[in-house]
């Protein structure tokens, strides 16, 4: 069964997001290892994802940027790539092969699931975390955490169960002082 991984990019210490238009978002874009990510590994990794998954919020955004830098290091993984919105909303989509989820969450995360290994990314937004993780479907976290304390932005892990355990799998500090951070679903 493919693994559905997390994950979670511009990350401050004090535990937000990088909200647009904050100095955290404005920080986090002036470092070129995040605004040009080209690191070999993770590219593959990119690209060897069954499926990428997003909020409608997150769809419209990554669509938007994605087609629009279309020499950004990940636009023509993912515009290649297999992506699924998850949203009550939207009916269609129209970045090239992409399917709307409407249905019942823990079903269609299921079916993407089924049939192979291998993992499917979860890009956001902060509404589809926020329901993966209470139904508890998410079987591991990438998070990208910066040296930086934000004060302004969205609460990831706000409303969730005082018990959520993880295990750390791997740490890496890159030369700008981000830290990549792995960590895996308790079960």
């Amino acid at each position: 069964m493919r693994k559905l991984i997390a994950t979670v990019f511009n990350y401050s210490l004090d535990g937000l997001l990088a909200d647009e238009g904050t100095d955290f978002w404005k920080f986090c874009f002036g470092l070129p290892e995040n605004d040009r990510p080209d690191s070999p590994a993770y590219l593959d990794f990119l690209r060897s994802a069954h499926a990428h998954v997003m909020g409608r919020n997150a769809y419209e955004g990554i669509a938007k940027g994605m087609t629009a830098a279309t020499d950004h290091p990940f636009a023509d993984i993912l515009t290649a790539g297999r992506k699924v919105v998850f949203s009550r909303t939207m009916k269609t989509a129209d970045w090239a092969d992409t399917t709307v989820a409407g249905g019942d969450t823990a079903e269609e995360i299921d079916k993407l699931r089924l049939d192979g290994d291998g993992h499917i990314l979860v890009w956001g937004g902060v509404g589809l975390w926020r329901s993966l993780m209470r139904l508890d479907l998410i079987d591991e976290f990438r998070l990208s955490v910066f040296p930086y304390v934000a004060g302004e932005g969205t609460r990831l892990f706000d409303g969730f169960p005082k018990s959520y355990r993880l295990d750390l799998v791997s740490s890496f500090a890159s030369d700008g002082g981000i830290m990549e951070l792995r960590y895996r679903r308790h079960r």
